[in-house]
């Protein structure tokens, strides 16, 4: 007859006891300790094991464009600073999405390849710093290859030496002031376009003058006749409102953080250097001043020393 076999003691499953005292040692253990064990481990994790959420904008990045880096970390934190090709990066916080957000760029000379953003967090509850790295692929744009052939005075393509000291002095306040990195960010939201009117000429085209061939186009040319309202693309300090040899009267406006826009070939100011202005702000009157062929606007970007792309920073919904 057949008979079930007899079960075994707790002494002869040592592996079922193991259980059972770890279903006792945690029933048995007050809340507050495994709340503690929980916070500890995170602290003596490494870096990578922590889960970090990084989104770039656009999600393909090229050369010549800017780009908007929004983090979120996994956990509170009192600062967020990062290098992005070796430039530095302060972030700022958005209390609507909770994440830190950060505008850059990508130069126009920059070749196609995987670039690492390295980043620096102080954490609210510790003084152990974070640090973690992302990588992300930059492509090729192909910018148009419009050659465009213009006849300016010759005093800009040929000066004499009078005019030339003029064109060393005005490259001088450039260098003196157009790679000036201010620490705090002035721009607010998304960048408008300074004049309502149709685009002559993008960046990034091949332009000729007096037969000589130049560097690419660093800007946008909007079609506007002399006298029309110029307005500053969003938040900040007049850096610059003078007359330069090549650029005419010209303002330049520091959104903070190495971010510039600048308007040149204006006939009128509207603004001086110090101003606090707004976006849509009238900082100007369009122009032909400098070396133009005829009355225009012509807008640029300038991020920590280089040239973007206008109409892409446009296209950014930035926080």
């Amino acid at each position: 007859m057949w008979r079930r076999p007899p079960r075994p003691s707790r002494q002869s499953c040592p592996e079922r006891s193991r259980r059972g005292e770890a279903r006792r040692t945690r029933a048995s253990t007050p809340p507050a300790i495994w709340i503690f064990i929980y916070f500890f481990c995170l602290a003596v994790l490494p870096t990578s094991a922590a889960t970090w959420t990084i989104h770039a904008q656009p999600t393909r990045l090229v050369n010549g464009a800017p780009v908007l880096f929004q983090v979120k970390p996994p956990t509170k934190l009192e600062s967020l600073t990062g290098t992005w090709l070796t430039h530095q990066l302060t972030f700022s916080y958005d209390k609507s999405t909770k994440t830190w957000f950060a505008l850059a760029g990508v130069t126009f000379e920059t070749t196609p390849g995987k670039y690492t953003l390295e980043l620096s967090a102080q954490p609210a509850a510790s003084k152990t710093p974070l640090t973690f790295t992302r990588t992300f692929a930059v492509a090729h744009f192909q910018y148009p290859q419009i050659k465009v052939e213009l006849t300016v005075e010759k005093k800009f393509t040929e000066p004499n030496p009078e005019q030339l000291q003029q064109a060393e002095e005005s490259k001088k306040i450039k260098q003196d002031y157009l790679n000036r990195v201010t620490a705090d960010r002035e721009w607010d939201g998304t960048f408008a376009a300074p004049a309502d009117a149709a685009i002559s000429d993008v960046y990034g085209s091949q332009r000729i003058f007096n037969g000589k061939a130049q560097r690419e186009h660093q800007g946008l040319d909007f079609r506007v006749p002399t006298g029309t309202p110029v307005a500053a693309m969003n938040s900040g300090t007049v850096l610059l409102a003078r007359f330069l040899y090549f650029e005419g009267n010209c303002v330049v406006i520091d959104h903070g953080q190495g971010l510039l826009t600048l308007y040149f070939h204006l006939s009128e100011f509207k603004v001086k250097e110090g101003d606090q202005v707004k976006r849509g702000q009238i900082v100007g009157l369009s122009g032909g001043t400098g070396r133009a062929t005829g009355p225009h606007l012509h807008l640029a970007v300038r991020w920590q020393g280089t040239y973007l792309d206008p109409a892409r920073l446009m296209q950014l919904p930035l926080p």
